[in-house]
């Protein structure tokens, strides 16, 4: 299920032909779903509730072609590495993936071992991957380890254009969102004669905050009809709660942007998460990244063996950038509602529940403040 299939129309902007990040020409995604086990956990054989999953930004070598890029901070109790060379170049080459907490080194060295097999040994360039997490340890065994370099290859290999599956999918298989199970969710926007795209691994927030196209959906729906897995963390373990988690965001854009201007589409993925009722707290990794494909062979050899002084660019005028800014802000509320709307409910380790998002709530509820199907 997802936001358009109940009528939902958020924002003013129109929709790609996919509602998805891959309405932006090139641009794949890939996951590896690991679920396995049940009943109580035990560190190193499970429930395994994990996955990874992988964005590749351009239909070239991503490894030697980058494309600008630039990232924001909304809060910084996470991890996405590699964005000091992206913060300093004003570059991304390579893929970008999602996963866990504990399995970011692991994915990590997964992408340089695919970028070295798939090279030869005397070609010249290198790479700082960029890999994100989100915490899944209230229903996965997260500290056994079980995303292993086979299952980054496997993403790789299954990335695709086309329609993106959401929800308990790669990265997100095990991410709860506003006390309800979350995960990958993705969307997009037409600016003018281009297009933003947005995918989210969403893991954060409170049920009380959750709003769908303005409507406090959460507030509506209560932990006695339907129960917080925070409460039963809470019950086996003592610790952790809904104001932590975590949400990575990825845009991109066909617009020829620069690298600060990717840097301001970075900051309006902010602005759709507070949309739907984050307010960043302390324990939560908000960590943004955008990409532009609208300028090509900015570097070769990601600037290593680049023999050209000078390249030829093009950049969006800056008083004709805010469709791209408003269009990053819709694609980025919807693709969480449609990482709500498209998980299922999922038993995790020691019995511990994350239940799916009703869409019959979800509408009850915007009828009740006049928001139906448009």
């Amino acid at each position: 299920m997802r936001a358009p299939e109940l009528g939902i129309r958020i924002g003013r902007m129109v929709p790609g032909d996919l509602d998805a990040i891959t309405d932006i020409p090139g641009i794949r995604v890939g996951h590896t779903t690991l679920v396995s086990g049940e009943g109580p956990l035990r560190r190193g054989h499970g429930p395994v509730r994990t996955g990874v999953t992988v964005v590749i930004p351009h239909d070239g070598d991503v490894w030697t072609e980058p494309v600008f890029a630039g990232a924001h901070r909304l809060n910084g109790n996470g991890e996405l590495t590699g964005l000091e060379w992206v913060r300093e170049s004003g570059m991304l080459a390579g893929p970008i993936a999602i996963t866990n907490t504990s399995s970011v080194g692991v994915v990590r060295d997964a992408l340089l071992e695919h970028a070295a097999a798939t090279h030869g040994l005397h070609e010249t360039f290198w790479h700082l991957p960029v890999v994100g997490e989100t915490y899944d340890g209230a229903l996965n065994d997260i500290n056994g380890f079980h995303v292993r370099p086979e299952h980054v290859a496997a993403a790789l290999d299954a990335a695709t254009t086309g329609p993106v599956a959401e929800g308990s999918v790669g990265g997100g298989t095990g991410m709860i969102c506003h006390e309800f199970k979350g995960g990958i969710g993705t969307a997009s926007r037409r600016a003018g004669t281009w297009t933003v795209g947005v995918l989210v691994q969403a893991n954060y927030g409170a049920r009380e905050l959750l709003r769908i196209d303005g409507v406090p959906v959460g507030a509506a729906i209560s932990r006695h009809d339907v129960p917080s897995p925070w409460d039963q963390v809470e019950e086996v373990s003592g610790r952790l709660g809904p104001e932590g988690g975590s949400i990575i965001g990825i845009a991109a854009t066909d617009a020829p942007l620069l690298p600060h201007q990717c840097t301001r589409l970075a900051q309006r993925i902010g602005m759709g998460v507070a949309r739907m009722g984050s307010y960043a707290s302390h324990g939560s990794g908000d960590l943004f990244i955008a990409l532009a494909t609208g300028n090509r062979g900015l570097s070769r050899r990601a600037g290593e063996d680049d023999p050209r002084p000078t390249v030829d660019l093009r950049m969006v005028v800056d008083e004709q950038i805010n469709p791209l800014l408003e269009a990053t802000a819709e694609a980025t509320e919807e693709a969480i509602t449609n990482a709500l709307l498209g998980a299922e409910t999922m038993v995790g380790r020691d019995g511990i529940t994350a239940h799916a998002l009703d869409p019959d709530r979800v509408m009850a509820a915007l009828r009740s403040h006049g928001r139906g199907p448009r």
